[in-house]
């Protein structure tokens, strides 16, 4: 995963609404929820909560599939690895030696 990607998903996930959705998805499982369910257990009006799961969509980390008339969503499970990864990917492995102008000069 880039950084734009990265950084793209995080501004999407900066949202409390969105990061109650995505966790609520999450803890469902493989098999997601209906809409109308994510509305149950959150609260969320309608068109606030179908704004905010498009925003979630647009970033790829939460994918929607139409059953019906249910609209039914599920986490992106393989996304949200590949963040984790990203912000993990050099735990620990040090900070490199930072040179200022005045030492490169001289």
């Amino acid at each position: 995963m880039n950084i734009d990607e990265l950084a793209l998903c995080l501004e999407k996930l900066g949202h409390p609404n969105r990061v109650e959705i995505f966790r609520l998805l999450v803890r469902a499982g493989r098999g997601g929820l209906a809409v109308g369910e994510i509305q149950r257990h959150l609260g969320i009006p309608g068109s606030t909560l179908t704004h905010h799961i498009g925003q979630l969509v647009a970033a790829g980390l939460v994918q929607q599939t139409r059953e019906g008339r249910v609209l039914r969503c599920t986490a992106a499970y393989e996304r949200m690895d590949q963040i984790v990864a990203a912000l993990t990917a050099e735990c620990c492995a040090g900070v490199p030696t930072v040179r200022t102008k005045e030492f490169q000069d001289g």
